[in-house]
């Protein structure tokens, strides 16, 4: 199948992990910005087949992972009252709140609904209109475009009882917070294909700029990935730093026009706590005043909730890349997929459950052991 076996193709990976192991002489650390590109890795084994100077760090790529846990539990807040239909992506139902998760709400008697579209929640408010219908908006810049839209069908269809639980979160701030702190090792970045599917590249010119690190636009097929761990190590043994684009068959520079253009009708730019990192300036999205009547935080009144992270988990310092998961103490033992105390356990871009499905059990032994 085109962009499947292609992209698979085992001669073709041997070629590109040969090319890498020319190329690199010296050590060099490089950040998969997205959680998919870490499970492409994990599971084919890439970082375990390149040499032992290129090292593959885990980003903060995991839209259900960087949640903060107070939104969860306002969302969990939420689904508990009574004449609420609360509609979330499946992914979201095992992500731990202070106390319980969605799945729990629902085992409870919460309306808890898995859907497949955003606009499964607007049609729900139609079908419900004794109903208060929410859906959980997270994730990337690749999935704020249909949340958004959702807004817009509700306001032209008149549907009052639909709102949206906003979590948005933007790649280029969080790439600018970890280029920023003084325990960053990063060196080079995969940016991800499918952000700049929607955003094109022009945020990430200034980060080159500024930091002087190379960024490969990186697509998902274990063959992307090897291409853009190569141009990445190219770059860095010439001493350049580059944009690049090595996921042309879907990004383009200036990305989806249509897209950008909903963004902006119904979103605006806010700070955003990260779960486990904290709060990033700019880096997420809120809706407009203007949309205020479809804003569930003031429709229920759940702003004020707050909320303490578990103290045994790591999650912060995995995301930020300062730690591996089977490098935290908790990993496997206190933590497993069965009793996460994070998201990174059950997301299905999560770096913990990634190591945990795919057998990473051992943490590595320390450099120079």
């Amino acid at each position: 199948m085109k962009y499947l076996d292609e992209f698979n193709d085992p001669e073709l990976a041997a070629a590109l992990l040969d090319d890498i192991r020319k190329t690199a002489t010296k050590p060099w650390a490089l950040m998969e910005v997205c959680g998919g590109q870490t499970h492409t890795i994990v599971r084919n084994g890439i970082d375990q087949l390149l040499p032992e100077q290129v090292e593959m760090i885990h980003g903060p790529g995991c839209p259900v992972c960087v949640t903060p846990l107070e939104m969860i539990d306002r969302a969990l807040a939420i689904a508990a009252m009574p004449d609420v239909i609360f509609c979330t992506f499946g992914d979201m139902v095992r992500v731990p709140g202070s106390n319980v998760d969605l799945l729990r709400i629902k085992a409870g008697g919460g309306d808890v609904r898995i859907v497949y579209s955003p606009l499964d929640a607007v049609k729900a408010a139609i079908d419900n209109p004794d109903k208060q219908v929410v859906f959980f908006g997270i994730g990337f810049e690749t999935t704020a475009p249909a949340n958004a839209m959702t807004v817009l069908q509700a306001d032209r269809l008149g549907v009052p009882n639909f709102s949206l639980l906003v979590s948005h979160v933007r790649v280029p701030p969080a790439i600018e917070a970890i280029m920023s702190s003084p325990l960053s090792r990063v060196q080079g970045f995969l940016a991800a294909g499918h952000v700049c599917t929607v955003m094109g590249m022009g945020e990430y010119v200034p980060l080159v700029e500024k930091y002087s690190v190379p960024i490969v636009v990186t697509g998902f097929e274990p063959l992307d990935v090897l291409e853009g761990i190569r141009r990445v190590v190219a770059q860095l043994e010439r001493g350049v730093a580059q944009l690049d684009n090595a996921y042309p068959r879907a990004v383009s520079f200036e990305g989806n026009a249509v897209a950008q253009k909903v963004l902006a009708d119904v979103f605006e730019v806010t700070d955003r706590m990260w779960r486990g990192i904290g709060m990033i300036p700019q880096s997420g999205w809120r809706l407009q005043d203007k949309w205020a009547k479809f804003d569930a935080e003031k429709r229920f009144d759940v702003s004020a909730i707050t909320a303490t992270e578990s103290p045994d988990c790591h999650s912060g310092e995995v995301l930020q890349g300062l730690l591996k998961p089977n490098q935290c103490p908790a990993f496997g033992t206190l933590c497993s997929p069965a009793h996460p105390l994070g998201a990174p356990m059950v997301s299905s871009e999560g770096a913990c459950a990634a190591y945990y499905q795919f057998r990473r059990l051992d943490a590595p032994s320390p450099v120079g052991a």
